[in-house]
C-alpha cells in the first residue's frame, strides 16, 4: 500500500466515522489539515508484516492520533492515540567543555553547548556543558524509541561509558499522553533492554506530562 493510499484511506474514514472509535475520538479531537488535506507525521512500516500504523498531529496537543491498517485488507481497523515519546541520551558537567564531552565519544550529538553559553532566551547562561544524542525523533512507541536508541549508543559502547562515568550520563525520557479515561497506562522496559542498559551503565529518568480532552 503506497503512502498515497493509505491517506485517502484515512481521510474517507475521518469523513465517515465507521468505527466507533474514530467517532469517540473525533468527538474531542481533531486532526491536523493543511490546505484542506489531512497531515500525517509518519506512516510506520517497521512492525507487523501485517498492520501499517500511521501517526497524525492532533490540533493543539502533543501526542497523536494513532490509526492501525490491516495491510492485507487494506482497512482501518483501529483508531487510537499514541503518546509523544521523546527518547534521548543525554550527559552535563560543570568541569568538562562541550569540546571535551564530544571527545569522549565517537558518535555525533543532536544537541550541545558550552558552559557559559547564552540560553535560547538570550538572558541566562548555561550553567553546564551538555551533549545529547536523539537518533529517532519521529513519532514511534516508546520500546521502539528506546530500543533504536541502544542501537545507536552501542555502536560506541567505550565512548558512552566515559560519559557515564566522567559526566552525568543517562538516558531521559518525556511522554506527553492523551489523558482520555484517567488511565494513562505506562511504559514497558523488557529484560533485553534492561540488560543492554546495564552493560551500558545506563540509568533511566521519566518525566510523564498528561493533556487533552476527556472522551464523553
Amino acid at each position: 500500500m503506497t503512502d498515497k493510499e493509505v491517506k485517502e484511506i484515512i481521510e474517507a474514514e475521518f469523513q465517515n466515522k465507521t468505527l466507533g472509535t474514530t467517532e469517540q475520538f473525533l468527538e474531542i479531537h481533531s486532526p491536523v489539515y493543511f490546505d484542506n488535506n489531512i497531515n500525517i507525521a509518519r506512516i510506520d512500516r517497521e512492525g507487523d508484516d501485517e498492520v501499517i500504523t500511521a501517526y497524525l498531529p492532533v490540533l493543539d496537543e502533543q501526542f497523536y492520533f494513532a490509526v492501525y491498517i490491516d495491510a492485507k485488507t487494506n482497512e482501518i481497523f483501529n483508531v487510537g492515540s499514541e503518546s509523544n515519546n521523546t527518547v534521548y541520551f543525554r550527559a552535563t558537567s560543570g568541569n568538562l567543555t562541550e569540546h571535551e564531552l564530544k571527545s569522549l565519544t565517537t558518535l555525533k550529538p543532536t544537541k550541545s553547548w558550552n558552559k557559559g553559553d547564552l540560553r535560547e532566551n538570550k538572558k541566562m547562561k548555561e550553567k553546564v556543558s551538555y551533549i545529547a544524542f536523539a537518533p529517532n525523533p519521529e513519532p514511534d512507541e516508546f520500546e521502539d524509541k528506546l530500543r533504536k536508541l541502544l542501537d545507536f549508543l552501542e555502536q560506541d559502547e567505550a565512548g558512552i561509558r566515559e560519559l557515564v562515568d566522567k559526566a552525568e550520563g543517562y538516558i531521559q525520557v518525556a511522554m506527553d499522553i492523551h489523558n482520555g479515561n484517567g488511565m494513562i497506562g505506562g511504559p514497558t522496559i523488557n529484560i533485553d533492554c534492561i540488560s543492554r542498559m546495564k552493560n551500558l551503565g545506563l540509568e533511566i529518568n521519566f518525566d510523564l506530562y498528561v493533556g487533552g480532552n476527556s472522551f464523553k
